[in-house]
């Protein structure tokens, strides 16, 4: 058991200090890892009977995806947020985890990591609801949707209207503009419409990207769109922090102070010191990542938590 603890503690080492690119592709591994968890736990529980299998599964996979009829949604509303975190197949999750690496550090260096998860989340939603909208007209829809292409694309698209010009290093391609690479990805989608191939699918990701370039126009306008969401975001990390903090801290057994004697003076222990000064200033910084995010850091900070990280 101890390496499952091994396990959730670098999860939360990842979501409390790395950017929110970092943050967005470990939620979206760890949901990933679930799911097929979950599909080989009910094949070893129903796997005499596959197709009882198969159906115990979906309908429970389904409670967490984009249901292409509104009635469903309106008795699964969260599958709207949720479905965007959800990935089955191995290709479709690697693929999109490559674009949110790609697409969301350029955003996040460019015009910072707090418009990161904006971007994702309502690039996302716009996507499903592009998604909802042609399940009502289009063949080759699907009943159901998942996974966070929609909001690749909008990051996608976000990236795209900042730096067209931005060059990206592919493997066995070398250099290519930026401009190009998204070209592809909507001709792909597009050509996938004209094909009847994942109608729905193809669809919600031309959503993500509209809403993705909609956002850096607006944002050239001097509107804002990721504030509210930020806001949003920080009011629940801090409600997280006052209920964690209002557990009581278990009672600590009262150490012994190391003495020595030199030359008839007794002191304490040095280091016992050094390591409660280190412990509390990182603490502070992981505080101030939590609420500001971790490009407010001093460079000094930045600097602390990169050797801290060593240790």
């Amino acid at each position: 058991m101890a390496i499952f603890g091994s396990f959730w503690d670098d999860f939360k080492y990842a979501i409390r200090t790395g950017n929110m690119v970092t943050r967005l592709i470990t939620i979206n591994f760890a949901v990933f890892i679930l799911v097929n968890v979950t599909y080989l736990v009910t094949w070893v529980v129903l796997g005499l009977d596959k197709d009882l299998m198969v159906g115990v599964y979906t309908k429970g996979l389904n409670w967490f995806c984009m249901p292409g009829d509104w009635r469903t949604l309106l008795w699964q509303p969260w599958s709207m947020v949720t479905s965007i975190f959800l990935h089955e197949e191995i290709r479709h999750f690697l693929f999109n985890i490559m674009g949110l690496y790609l697409f969301g550090n350029i955003v996040s260096d460019l015009i910072g990591d707090r418009k990161v998860l904006p971007i994702y989340l309502l690039g996302g939603l716009a996507g499903n609801i592009i998604y909802l909208i042609s399940a009502q007209f289009l063949p080759y829809i699907g009943s159901h949707a998942l996974g966070a292409s929609g909001a690749i694309m909008a990051l996608g698209g976000a990236a795209l209207i900042i730096a067209p010009e931005y060059r990206v290093a592919l493997l066995m391609l070398g250099e290519i503009k930026l401009k190009y690479i998204v070209f592809v990805m909507l001709l792909l989608d597009m050509v996938g419409i004209a094909d009847q191939t994942n109608t729905g699918g193809h669809a919600a990701h031309l959503g993500g990207f509209i809403m993705g370039c909609i956002i850096i126009y607006q944002l050239h306008e001097g509107k804002d769109w990721s504030i509210p969401i930020n806001n949003a975001f920080d009011k629940l990390m801090r409600w997280f922090s006052r209920e964690k903090r209002r557990q009581p801290a278990p009672k600590k057994k009262k150490q012994p102070a190391f003495r020595t004697t030199m030359g008839g003076a007794q002191g304490h222990a040095v280091s016992d010191h050094i390591d409660l000064t280190f412990q509390e200033r990182l603490d502070a910084i992981l505080d101030k990542i939590k609420q500001n995010g971790y490009e407010n850091l001093t460079q000094e900070e930045k600097d602390f938590l990169f050797n801290a990280s060593k240790k």
